[in-house]
């Protein structure tokens, strides 16, 4: 049996390139139009809110701030406390169904328009082509060899960056520790460790995905890319270029009949390539790589105003749009959009945020936790009484002075023999320790549920505990 020998064979140039090429860079055009406007709109109102709302203030304290050290949560007129966690679930749910909702509609608006990663990218890049210029202008200097010029802007670019990073970095604190306090302490430099690490780690993760990372971190770290396909179908509206209309394509004069040429209305100018923010070519077909920006949109209705061709080569529509060669019209692509899956989400969005704005409304301003004291589960004190002691832990979710009074029934001829009214301040969280008697003898050994009832002096809240009498065998 002849052998035949295997020779390795050392990879060429071009496939060494494909395995360890770095990403290239990519230099996002400036683009203006409808959907620019509105992506700018979004900046401003996310960023206007994150930026402002630690510094409004609310009587005596800031408006929305979340007291770690306290484990209390103030939102505007609520006071919550960890016992209110079930809100925080119900957001996330809202979120989670509206995320569902919206990209079930029309794809990925949520990146598009108001994912942070999004809005501070088109922050930094704003900032960016105020010191550099614009695409070509950027790729020059990038391309040029050390100079002067290169390093002040560049210098001057980064020092931009920093600073918008590092307010985002203590703004973020702000929510933490009161703002106006920690503005103080930073600049006496009496911050604690947190705080300092927290400032800059904020500051450092707004710095390198918004300056460097940019869309790396939609393309490869963003978990939503992976799995929206899972929440898409032919009826979503998605950015699109109608291929039906658009090929061939190829470039001519304005006044020339590209039609006689066989050529559809693409003049392959690549331009919907170049105003990208991740790269892609809206050509080549739905990509997970798009954020849905529709910043191709804007630039290819300029192009197509300038030839003087219909607008929508790129545009908003649906695949089953697609399909009909373009001849889809509104109430088609509305009534499609509209389908069963859409209006399911939208019934249950909305019907879990009616029940939660309710239950807010409705919420009683006290919590209160029982706690059996383990030292002493039951004991004969004098005259004869069994006495079990507990330990309530009253929290008052108002923004006044509260006083309670505390009752408790179960059992025959049980009563109180501790104080039974005390004072809690605003928003305060108060250890209350309470003793319980009954007549020895007068139940049967054993575990006996009972109940308190701890309510303020006028009445406006009430709050109905479960606990039990431990009577020895």
């Amino acid at each position: 049996m002849k052998v035949i020998p295997i020779v390795p064979v050392a990879p060429s140039e071009e496939d060494s390139q494909g395995l360890y090429v770095s990403e290239k860079k990519i230099y996002p055009r400036a683009v203006t139009g409808t959907f620019a406007k509105w992506r700018w709109a979004f900046v401003w109102l996310t960023q206007v809110i994150f930026y402002g709302l630690p510094w409004l203030q609310w009587g005596e304290r800031q408006a929305v701030l979340f007291d770690l050290a306290a484990r209390r949560f103030y939102i505007f007129g609520y006071v919550l406390y960890p016992q209110d966690f079930i809100y925080l679930t119900g957001l996330l749910v809202l979120s989670a169904l509206s995320l569902f909702l919206f990209t079930a509609v029309a794809g990925r608006l949520w990146c598009g328009f108001a994912c942070p990663q999004t809005v501070y990218t088109e922050m930094f890049l704003w900032i960016e082509r105020k010191v550099e210029g614009d695409r070509p202008h950027r790729m020059k200097l990038d391309a040029a060899p050390f100079s002067l010029e290169k390093l002040v802007k560049k210098w001057f670019k980064h020092l931009l960056w920093g600073m918008v990073a590092m307010w985002t970095g203590f703004t973020f604190v702000g929510y933490f520790t009161p703002i106006t306090d920690l503005g103080m302490e930073f600049l006496q430099t009496r911050m604690s460790s947190w705080e300092v690490f927290w400032v800059f780690f904020y500051a450092f993760a707004t710095y390198g995905n918004a300056g460097f990372m940019r869309e790396q971190v939609c393309k490869y770290m963003c978990p939503y890319a992976r799995f929206q396909s899972a929440m898409f179908d032919k009826d979503t509206l998605i950015v699109s270029y109608d291929a039906v209309r658009g090929e061939p394509r190829g470039t001519r004069g304005r006044k020339d009949d590209y039609q006689a040429k066989g050529l559809g209305s693409c003049i392959d100018c690549t331009l919907c390539v170049q105003v990208c923010p991740t790269g892609i070519d809206i050509r080549q077909g739905l990509q997970y790589e798009c954020i849905g920006c529709a910043a191709c949109v804007d630039v290819c209705d300029g192009v197509m105003d300038k030839m003087n061709y219909p607008r929508g080569l790129i545009r908003f529509t649906t695949q089953n749009a697609l399909k009909t060669g373009g001849g889809a019209g509104r109430d088609f692509i509305v009534g499609r959009v509209l389908r069963p899956r859409v209006l399911v989400y939208g019934a249950v969005l909305l019907a879990l945020t009616a029940a939660m704005m309710f239950s807010l409304a409705m919420r009683t301003p006290l919590k209160v936790d029982v706690v059996r004291d383990r030292a002493a589960l039951s004991r004969i004190v004098a005259g004869g009484k069994l006495e079990n002691v507990y330990r309530l832990q009253v929290m008052n979710a108002t923004e006044q002075p509260q006083r309670y009074r505390i009752t408790a029934d179960g059992l025959e001829g049980l009563a109180i023999a501790s104080e039974a009214e005390f004072d809690v301040g605003p928003a305060e969280s108060r250890w209350v320790p309470v003793r319980l008697q009954i007549p020895y003898g007068s139940a049967a050994p054993g575990s006996h549920a009972i109940h308190f009832d701890i309510h303020t002096h006028g009445g406006d809240a009430h709050v109905r505990e479960k606990s039990v009498f431990l009577v020895p065998r």
